[in-house]
């Protein structure tokens, strides 16, 4: 089963407040963009963004420039219909980031909330940066999260990987200038923890 398969009969078969990843709002990375001072027009893409309320705070705080990008056609379908018509306000990619054609500098600020930690595979983490590196403009803003040190060894049947901050920065290399990190413990819908690590960067020229 290939990637889009594994993920659309996740999202298929699960109610969007039943994964294990489900907030009602990810307060984190909306402190995290707030914190980056963008104009309300420029761009923002949410990088797995699945059926996140990400999309719905960002639209209710006046962004203007939003893209959600999923793996799973089935999430992203399940996001529109939650949106109604304000989904037609948002640019909608149905892809896996670490093969689809992004914009070349098109994006002020990358969020990514457990997409990364799924990358295994030390050619799939430098196509990603690769992604990164092309589409996001310069001097802009990325936060990526995964699982920490005390996080999970599998999510939904998949292997991943774990970080600390400067670990999580050291995939991503000299190019990133290294703004923040911290640790969230994430209580999933039945009540357990996870610990998350997440990593604010700027890229540079």
């Amino acid at each position: 089963m290939d990637g889009e398969q594994h993920w659309d009969r996740v999202y298929g078969s699960k109610a969007p407040d039943a994964v294990s990843w489900y907030r009602p709002h990810l307060e984190r990375s909306l402190a995290f963009i707030e914190a980056a001072h963008l104009d309300r027009g420029e761009s923002i893409i949410d990088v797995g963004g699945g059926t996140s309320t990400l999309v719905d705070d960002l639209l209710e705080r006046g962004y203007q420039d939003i893209t959600v990008l999923d793996v799973s056609a089935v999430a992203i379908d399940r996001a529109k219909t939650r949106l109604a018509a304000r989904a037609a306000d948002v640019t909608w990619l149905v892809g896996d980031v670490t093969r689809i054609e992004l914009p070349e500098g098109r994006f002020a600020f990358w969020h990514d909330r457990a997409v990364f930690h799924f990358l295994t595979a030390a050619e799939a983490r430098r196509s990603y940066v690769a992604a990164v590196r092309r589409a996001l403009k310069v001097d802009g803003h990325i936060v990526v999260a995964t699982f920490g040190p005390g996080g999970p060894e599998k999510c939904s049947g998949l292997e991943v990987a774990r970080y600390d901050g400067d670990a999580l920065h050291g995939e991503f290399g000299g190019s990133f200038l290294k703004v923040d990190s911290c640790t969230e413990h994430h209580t999933t819908p039945w009540g357990t923890e996870q610990e998350f690590v997440y990593c604010y960067c700027r890229m540079q020229q």
